[in-house]
């Protein structure tokens, strides 16, 4: 299998598919890289070289105990654009993939960036504090931690219907989409599914939108109940300069799966201005 070595060590899984203008996908939590595979397919099909991988810790990358701060999470995309000599890239992250995508840019800089997009992104800042009304309360992500650590395979299936907006009325994905993620779920460690936890849900990236120095597109859906809407990509279009938002009026946090060929066309619209 590819792999990079991050800083630490640790080997970085990633694919590498098509060629042409780079795109890097960074994956949401508690998924991998595979979770990319519709968009990574169009795209590569279509004169772009798009390059994902797995977040340490998760799937078919090294487990290491430390290291999912998003300072190092961020060295690790930097040592994946670094290594495969990778320029004009589009960065692309989904939802924790978002906080990824916003301290590379604060701590590796533009020159290697042309546009960057965050579907369903956690950015800016999730938890709910005196000075951010809108966030999700401490309690939320306490219980969270709670259900993972007690029987972490029971936690999923119950999480992925709120995630891709499932209920007795609604079905906007198949219950083989449910359970493939359930399944790229239990790939990754416990440590890494809980510490990373951790940093989306307190890591305050708000200082970081103004690293955002080039043409940005953020889309997200306006029934997510993962990632509220609120607090997320309203604040953040708000906080970046020149900012595109395009809101999926009653859509969920699960959007490439549930609108995979409206944010696919999108995204391609955008990347064609």
């Amino acid at each position: 299998m590819p792999t990079i070595e991050a800083r630490d060590g640790t080997p970085i899984y990633y694919k590498d598919w098509g060629t042409g203008r780079p795109i890097v996908f960074i994956h949401g939590w508690p998924l991998n890289s595979d979770m990319w595979e519709y968009q990574m397919t169009f795209f590569a099909s279509r004169g772009y070289r798009c390059v994902a991988a797995d977040r340490r810790g998760f799937g078919r990358s090294g487990q290491p105990w430390d290291g999912y701060d998003y300072d190092t999470l961020a060295g690790d995309v930097a040592t994946l654009i670094d290594s495969l000599d990778l320029k004009d890239v589009v960065l692309v992250g989904f939802s924790m993939g978002g906080g990824e995508v916003a301290r590379y840019l604060t701590r590796h800089g533009a020159s290697k960036i042309t546009h960057a997009v965050l579907i369903s992104s956690i950015v800016p800042f999730m938890l709910k504090t005196p000075h951010n009304p809108d966030g999700v309360e401490q309690s939320v992500f306490d219980g969270m931690a709670k259900g993972i650590e007690a029987d972490r395979a029971a936690f999923w299936p119950p999480f992925f219907k709120s995630f891709y907006g499932v209920s007795l009325t609604s079905h906007p994905v198949s219950q083989e989409v449910l359970d493939w993620s359930c399944d790229l779920s239990m790939q990754a460690s416990l440590r890494a599914t809980l510490q990373c936890a951790k940093s989306f849900s307190a890591t305050d990236l708000r200082a970081d939108l103004r690293s955002f120095t080039v043409p940005t597109l953020v889309i997200h859906g306006t029934a997510d109940a993962t990632v509220p809407i609120a607090a997320s990509a309203r604040a953040a279009a708000k906080g970046i300069a020149g900012s595109t938002l395009i809101e999926y009026d009653g859509a969920p946090h699960g959007l490439l799966a549930s609108h995979k060929a409206r944010v696919i066309g999108d995204v391609m619209a955008f990347l064609s201005r």
